[in-house]
């Protein structure tokens, strides 16, 4: 048995977890990730909820998902999310009713299994999370109108801030899939040319002006064929889930070699991820409208207006003297003036064929306030600004043994859900 898609959704529904309730993992969640109990080494799939990851692959091994077509195909005893992925969201849509269904508090099916539940429960603090796609292929975007256009005026001028085209598509580039890294993967400070004195020639050394960049990225589950544009009509068909971006910059190389092709080596060396992929169904009651866009976009891109998710974001900041975190973002995903539908459309509209498992980055999401701005280069207006640290320092951009700490949340009548923090710090 399950529950309906809109049954899921409902606020008044309950888990006999009981941390559950009040928590940014209620039954209304159950976002999927990769884990192993400390105690073996065996890596599996799971989902959360409370203070627990239940183990997917136990419960398939007992028949709980035998009325799927995918049951007991051991899709879930896997280090990565991706066979389940491929599937498409018809299969997601069916694990999601069904966990609620058996988690929720009126269902004695998994309740009341004592011996099923002490091999399925691992308590959050007792696991192990990792990566939870093979990434295939990482293209990021350059969403954000707020953004672009603080970037555009530090460098351009205020009346050239975006370019002619940025407008009339979204804007975006090929990053590298082999260094994205999951949470708490240090990272380490990368080395370039620099030109830190216009009138002399290019230095090499250590990159001075270390940046985050606040983000979100989505991962395609149902593949696209090459040849074969996805329509904005059927993007979100191929969309299965979200993470929190954190795509670290280093602008000092970005600077000297972003003209003619734009970023390369001061983008390729780390990008981080959160652990749990919150799937498209779990943030379908935080749907709002995006921004209005003006001129009117190519035919191709005219989709459905509420293609934008309510979705709270936020940076913070630690270095080593301090001993608590201080915020010093707070954005939301709302903002972002190019919406997923509308990037997958581009994306393919040559042709370019998307496979399961491509990570797509929503680029740097700025609000309309400073304190809403999604890098330090924005924060600090370009070293103008610096940041006060609770330490008594202050930074314009990062230092050896900053870490930076991102974490995203939507809140709706009766439950919020979290997306997990990611978490990087910035070593020699």
């Amino acid at each position: 048995m399950r529950l309906t898609l809109e049954q899921t959704w409902n606020p008044a529904l309950t888990s006999f977890i009981s941390s559950a309730q009040d928590s940014l993992f209620p039954i209304q969640h159950l976002p999927l990730g990769v884990f192993k109990p400390i105690s073996d080494g065996n890596y599996r799939i799971g989902t959360r909820i409370g203070n627990y990851v239940v183990d997917l692959a136990r419960l398939d091994d007992y028949g709980m998902f035998d009325e799927f077509s995918w049951g007991r195909k051991k899709l879930f005893n896997r280090l990565r999310l991706n066979r389940f992925m491929e599937l498409g969201n018809k299969a997601s849509e069916e694990l999601r009713c069904r966990l609620a269904y058996l988690l929720n508090n009126e269902c004695d099916e998994l309740k009341n299994d004592s011996e099923l539940l002490e091999q399925a429960l691992h308590h959050i603090n007792h696991v192990m999370l990792t990566i939870p796609v093979e990434i295939s292929d990482y293209t990021d975007f350059y969403s954000s109108r707020e953004h672009a256009t603080n970037i555009g005026t530090m460098f351009r001028g205020k009346d050239n801030a975006l370019n002619e085209n940025w407008l009339h598509m979204p804007i975006g580039y090929h990053g590298r899939a082999s260094t994205v890294v999951a949470t708490d993967t240090p990272i380490k400070r990368p080395s370039g040319q620099l030109k830190p004195d216009p009138s002399k020639p290019p230095i090499f050394g250590a990159c001075k002006q270390m940046d985050f960049e606040l983000e979100m990225g989505f991962f395609i589950g149902k593949p696209g064929k090459m040849g074969q544009p996805i329509s904005i009509a059927n993007a979100e068909e191929h969309i299965w889930g979200m993470v929190i971006l954190n795509d670290w910059s280093a602008r000092d190389i970005q600077k000297w070699e972003y003209i003619p092709l734009g970023p390369f080596l001061a983008k390729n060396f780390a990008t981080s991820i959160s652990p749990w992929v919150v799937t498209r169904f779990a943030l379908e009651p935080f749907r709002v409208n995006a921004p209005e866009q003006n001129p009117k976009p190519l035919d191709y891109l005219a989709g459905r207006q509420d293609a934008a998710f309510d979705i709270h974001i936020q940076a913070d900041i630690k270095s080593k003297q301090m001993d608590e975190y201080q915020k010093i973002s707070l954005t939301n995903f709302k903002y972002l003036y190019w919406t997923q539908i509308q990037q997958v459309a581009h994306h393919t509209i040559t042709g370019c064929k998307l496979s399961t498992g491509d990570l797509l980055g929503s680029g740097t999401i700025s609000g309309p306030t400073p304190d809403s701005y999604g890098s330090m280069i924005e924060l600090c207006w370009k070293g103008e600004k610096p940041i006060q640290l609770s330490d008594g320092t202050s930074r314009s951009f990062l230092n050896n043994g900053d870490t930076i700490r991102m974490s995203a949340w939507c809140e709706h009548a009766g439950y919020k859900i979290g997306f997990g923090d990611v978490v990087g710090e910035i070593i020699p």
